[in-house]
């Protein structure tokens, strides 16, 4: 007879735990997908043409500026249009708002010789044989930071044959009581000394059907002479010719695609282009700091038909045009030097 208390007992102590698993678990992020900006960090829409929209606003101003170039597509007061820019379909045609760096206007040849380095930019106006504008501007900018009435963009160049250097571009529109206000800061982040120069291209509208009817004032007192590819000769006086705007009077029938320097500048080191409607229904200003030498004039005669003569551009620029073959007022930044400017827009 088996002992009862001396058997081996194959139970288990105690039941296992077989309740399964009910808690949720959050998926684990894909570490190839960035993560998603919060709301007001997102572009209002993002286009085939431009890349992402920015919009900017203050009160009844509005601005749009585009990831592709960092480009000023739009700026209007309620429904009054400021610049005359391109849909959110378009890209940008003569240069309409957009970054000219790191040389503003026309390179000729696309070939220069900087400190013993020589280099050649692709030819982007082959009738002149120029490279024109430089190489942001069909570039994405990177947003940097935003609000309501501000947008930062940045762009980085890497060395290339056509500029073999390293330059950070930051740059930031904003509106405010006194309109808008573009600012630049570019860096140096190579280890050797770079060439530099910068400009804009916004197209200035007071809502008249041609420019021709507008009145122009120019703070400016000399212009370049340019040959028949838009390279300077030299330098003139404008007084008492047609290139004279000083005291202010309607543009006419005159075609500009003209320089001027030699800039008159107001108390706050500014100098101020204003556009007025002829029958003082609106007036916009541009306006720019002491690190903007040149201003260069366009009224668009060379434009397609339907955009010809509908706004006038006007261009702050560091230098002239083929400043880097010229050297003059080129900028030359030493490895980590900076160089920061502004402008604006003030309608009224």
């Amino acid at each position: 007879m088996t002992d009862p208390t001396s058997a081996t007992s194959t139970a288990p102590d105690t039941a296992p735990d077989t309740a399964p698993d009910t808690a949720i678990k959050e998926p684990r992020p894909d570490p190839m997908t960035p993560p998603t900006p919060p709301p007001d960090q997102r572009p209002s829409e993002t286009t085939a043409a431009t890349g992402d929209q920015w919009v900017i606003g203050h009160g009844h101003q509005r601005a749009i500026i585009t990831e592709i170039g960092a480009t000023l597509r739009s700026l209007t007061i309620g429904d009054r249009t400021v610049v005359d820019g391109f849909g959110p379909g378009e890209w940008s045609h003569g240069g309409k708002g957009q970054v000219l760096a790191p040389w503003p206007n026309r390179l000729g040849d696309g070939a220069y010789t900087f400190q013993g380095v020589t280099s050649q930019a692709p030819l982007n106006e082959i009738d002149r044989r120029t490279a024109i504008h430089g190489l942001v501007r069909w570039l994405p900018w990177r947003m940097t930071g935003r609000a309501q009435n501000r947008v930062g963009l940045l762009c980085e160049l890497r060395p290339t044959p056509a500029y073999p250097y390293a330059l950070r571009i930051e740059i930031e529109y904003r509106l405010g009581r006194e309109g808008l206000t573009v600012s630049t800061d570019a860096q140096n982040i190579g280890p050797d000394d770079l060439p530099f120069g910068l400009g804009f291209h916004p197209y200035l509208t007071v809502g008249t059907s041609t420019i021709d009817q507008a009145r122009l004032r120019v703070p400016a007192h000399r212009r370049l002479v340019a040959d028949e590819r838009g390279l300077p000769t030299g330098a003139v006086g404008v007084a008492g010719t047609e290139y004279d705007f000083t005291s202010g009077r309607a543009i006419g029938v005159t075609r500009l695609d003209t320089a001027y320097s030699d800039l008159t500048r107001d108390g706050d080191g500014r100098v101020r282009v204003e556009l007025d409607h002829p029958d003082g229904d609106g007036a916009v200003t541009l306006w720019a700091d002491e690190r903007f030498g040149y201003l260069m004039l366009f009224t668009g005669d060379t434009l397609d038909q339907a955009a010809r003569r509908t706004g006038l551009a006007v261009e702050p620029m560091t230098c002239p045009p083929d400043a880097f073959r010229s050297g003059t007022d080129l900028t030359v930044l030493r490895p980590g030097a900076r160089w920061t400017g502004s402008w604006g827009i003030t309608a009224r």
